[in-house]
């Protein structure tokens, strides 16, 4: 099979909308009104229109409809992506943008909100005094405490060299700053050299169009320092470009299929195979995985493994083994359509079952936090409990019931892109492969 087929795991590359159309064997608008169930949601669309008593906004309408369509599949991983979140999507994809230089993870427990997870040494916000731990409350003038994280995204980016100014709250008190954008480039692979000149690689994602470029780059700086035990990190890697990982896998394989792909006719092909390259590393390997190690790092992690080429350890990973096309579409938005089954090897189908490590480790480095839930307050009344020797307050809902759920521990960031911490003491399944190393 061809390597440079726009195919994925996990995420999506560009394709076009000519494609897609070719694919569905020109579903015309004729053809659709030709049937009854076509003329129905024509008909409805129109009646919503014309009756509907409150005003309609036909967008959303008609995204709710592809939604629906898209839905009715029930495949988690055929979806559609509207234009603002493909614009942020592709802007991931290829690796740069203009930001501030920090990464943001969900701040409430919904998943809205924005929270500063790390502060780049290079980029507006470090000199701005941003934090690690810092909130959004507002970007311009646009209130963002409870706004997809998508949408606060959108609003910090824009061109090069333009402002934005950034309302912040840390520990509750609001501070604003007005940050210049500069470019940043997202930096996906981590490296660093533990004790007994053991390397150790870290690998966060697939989707990223630099990631082979940088983890070549990782591969080599190992090698200069005659590194010949080494440490692949997957954990919480949950894929991305298929290519990417047919590469990384061929750094340490010399031959032989990678990754093979079946369609729904049951046709199997050979979608990636090793080639033996002055560059590639051949000394003692591990491989790092746990529960949220998907797709492009369940090829990787199942293709060594089924060569006798690295242990696995850790846990047994998520389980999706099939590959998705992914197409661009009219309104700038795209579609991810499921299009292949991926195998390993030697002919094993991973969807829904994972990879099984060689030797299972429990992941340690995140702890659960402390939660608790209780009732029999008035609807709206507060109270507040002692936990961990500070003080937490809780509003009642309308039923009088109220929740708690502490923050959850991260495991450390650098400051410097392309830097790995690690934690030793407290990571079961880094001692492990430390252990399996010796």
């Amino acid at each position: 099979m061809n390597a440079k087929r726009l195919t994925m795991v996990g995420a999506a590359v560009a394709a076009t909308a000519a494609v897609a159309y070719a694919q569905l064997g020109g579903y015309s608008q004729a053809k659709l009104s030709s049937t009854p169930i076509g003329k129905t949601l024509l008909e409805v669309i129109g009646d919503l229109k014309q009756y509907y008593l409150y005003p309609i906004d036909e967008e959303k309408l008609l995204r709710g409809a592809i939604n629906g369509a898209v839905g009715s599949l029930n495949d988690e991983f055929t979806y559609y992506s509207q234009p603002e979140d493909n614009a942020i999507d592709q802007e991931n994809l290829a690796g740069n943008f203009y930001g501030i230089g920090v990464q943001l993870i969900a701040a409430n427990a919904d998943g809205t909100g924005g929270k500063i997870d790390n502060v780049f040494k290079t980029g507006a916000a470090i000199g701005a005094g941003v934090q690690i731990g810092d909130v959004f409350v507002k970007v311009d003038n646009t209130e963002v405490i409870n706004s997809k994280l998508n949408d606060i995204v959108r609003l910090v980016r824009g061109k090069q060299g333009t402002t934005v100014t950034i309302t912040f709250a840390r520990n509750g008190k609001p501070y604003t700053v007005k940050m210049e954008r500069q470019p940043v480039t997202i930096v996906d692979v981590e490296q660093t050299i533990l004790p007994g000149n053991v390397g150790y690689i870290a690998l966060n994602t697939f989707y990223n169009e630099k990631v082979s470029q940088q983890f070549r780059a990782a591969v080599a700086d190992m090698k200069k320092k005659n590194v010949t035990k080494l440490i692949l990190d997957m954990r919480d890697n949950g894929g991305g470009l298929l290519n990417a990982g047919v590469d990384v896998a061929d750094q340490f394989m010399q031959t032989g299929p990678i990754v093979s792909l079946r369609d729904r006719n049951k046709k199997t092909e050979v979608f990636g195979r090793a080639s033996n390259q002055k560059t590639d590393y051949t000394g003692k390997l591990v491989v790092l995985v746990n529960k949220n190690s998907a797709s492009a790092s369940e090829v990787v992690s199942g293709a060594l493994q089924d060569v006798d080429r690295a242990q696995v350890i850790g846990e047994q990973t998520f389980g999706k083994g099939v590959a998705q096309i992914p197409l661009n579409l009219p309104d700038g938005g795209k579609i991810a359509i499921v299009a292949n089954e991926w195998l390993t090897p030697k002919g094993r189908q991973i969807h829904k079952k994972g990879i099984t490590p060689d030797i299972v480790v429990a992941d340690t480095r995140y702890i659960a936090p402390l939660n608790f839930a209780g009732s029999g307050l008035k609807a709206g009344e507060k109270i507040t409990l002692n936990v961990d020797g500070k003080p937490v307050t809780v509003t009642a809902d309308k039923d009088g019931k109220f929740t708690y759920t502490g923050e959850a521990k991260r495991p450390g960031k650098s400051a410097t892109q392309g830097e790995a911490v690690v934690d030793v003491q407290n990571d079961a399944i880094l001692r492990k492969a430390l252990e399996v190393l010796k």
